[in-house]
This record gives C-alpha cells, structure tokens and sequence, in this order.
C-alpha cells in the first residue's frame, strides 16, 4: 500500500520528536506536518488532508476535542495524552487508539499494526470513489445549475470557505472544501499548484521559471498561477523526462 500521510498535533515539542522517533520504526507512515495548537492543526489538516492524526488532548485554549468538532472530514485518531479520564470521551469521537504517555514503544506497535489494514481499506475506498476527465459532475450556485464534464473545469480556487470552479466563462462558487474536491480528482489530469489552487494540466498555455525556484503558469482562460516551492519541484519532477 502507499504510505499513510500522519499530522502530529502537540503543544509539546519534546512529546512531539519523542513520536517520531516512534515513528521511524515504521517505515509504512510519513509524517507530513506537525502542530502545537488547533488554530494552526485545523489550517495544516485542511491543506494537507492526511489519513492518520496523533493528536493530544489538552492544549493551551481550545483542546482536541474542539479539533475533530471543526473538521469537514477527520482522519483516523490515535490520541496521545498524559491522563486517562479522557479515554471514555475519546471513543465518542471515532477514535481508533488512546495512547498514554510516556509511549510505550511496544504498545505503539501494537496499535500501528492493528491500523494498516484499516488504512488500506480506506485508501481502496478513497480511490474507488475517484473521478474520470471524462465524468460529468453537477454544480449548483443559488438558482443555476449546470452538468459540467470534469476535463472542462480549468481550475479550482479557494474563496474563504468556498471554493470557486472554472469552467467556459463561468466561476461559480460551491460549499466544498479544496481538501474534499482534490480527493475525488484524476491524479494525472490535475495539479495541485499551491495551498488555494488545483489546475487543470490540459488548461496549461505556458510554464516559466520564478523565484526562488518557484514556477509561474499562465492558464488558456488568460488566469495566472504561482506554483508554491514544494509543488514547483514535485511538477518537474513527475513530468520531466
């Protein structure tokens, strides 16, 4: 299976490497962000939409648990915590594992061990659940509605909590986080340029260099786009000969 994407979400620094320390031992999991606070993990999950959260309980003003109640969509939990009293609370929520600290390496294992073939079935569902260019999608913005081929979207762009979708001379706005959408999406058709926008390969007029290594793309319907460092290296990288 492919790697299983993790957040670690903690206010400590040192429970924090003491976790990935843990999870060096499994090669299988790759820690894509980290967080001390929920404003700032709320932020990291929603660009970064991953399958796994460690997540603590107490945290200096808002708690996990006020985490996982702001979240479109909520990633399989393990909750990591120095009390107990919490742990009939944390099933409330889904939660797959309640890890008390200090971590036992053992225990850790058990419980990774355990989840793989959870996640495995997740990630089948996920990729069932993908579109075609060629699928027909429907939009809806107040009154108007329209049956909209996928290969025809130019590009998806975030406007606050909406996200706004380009196709012909239309840009309606639809209630869908960017997240959500990009799960559903053909990889080989769209790019994730940068944190707000997925563009559509096929709509690409030209590509050139920016700064500091970054990529600027100027799209068939006139628009531009920034390509973030990060997104501007894995574009080379996938469709560079």
């Amino acid at each position: 299976m492919q790697k299983i994407s993790a957040v670690i979400v903690e206010d400590s620094r040192l429970a924090r490497q003491e976790l990935k320390e843990l999870v060096k031992e499994h090669p299988e999991i790759e820690i894509v962000g980290e967080a001390e606070n929920v404003d700032d993990a709320h932020k990291l999950i929603e660009n970064t939409n991953p399958l796994l959260l460690f997540l603590d309980i107490n945290m200096p003003e808002k708690d996990g648990f006020q985490l996982l109640e702001s979240l479109d969509e909520i990633p399989v939990v393990i909750f990591t915590t120095a009390y107990d009293e919490y742990a009939i609370k944390s099933f409330e929520y889904n939660a797959f594992d309640y890890l008390l600290k200090p971590i036992n390496k053992d225990r850790f294992a058990k419980s990774i061990k355990k989840l793989l073939p959870i996640l495995e079935e997740k990630n089948n569902a996920i990729e069932t659940k993908k579109l075609n260019a060629d699928s027909q999608i429907f939009i809806k913005e107040g009154e108007q509605c329209w049956m909209v081929l996928l290969k025809d979207i130019l590009l998806f762009e975030i406007v606050g909590n909406y996200t706004r979708v380009y196709f012909e001379d239309k840009k309606p706005l639809i209630y869908k986080s960017l997240n959500q959408i990009e799960s559903k999406l053909p990889e080989h058709h769209f790019f994730r340029v940068n944190r707000q926008q997925i563009i559509n390969l096929k709509s690409i007029e030209n590509v050139t260099p920016w700064f500091n290594g970054k990529l600027k793309m100027a799209l068939k319907n006139g628009s531009e786009v920034e390509v973030s460092r990060r997104q501007s290296q894995k574009f080379k990288q996938e469709l560079e000969f």
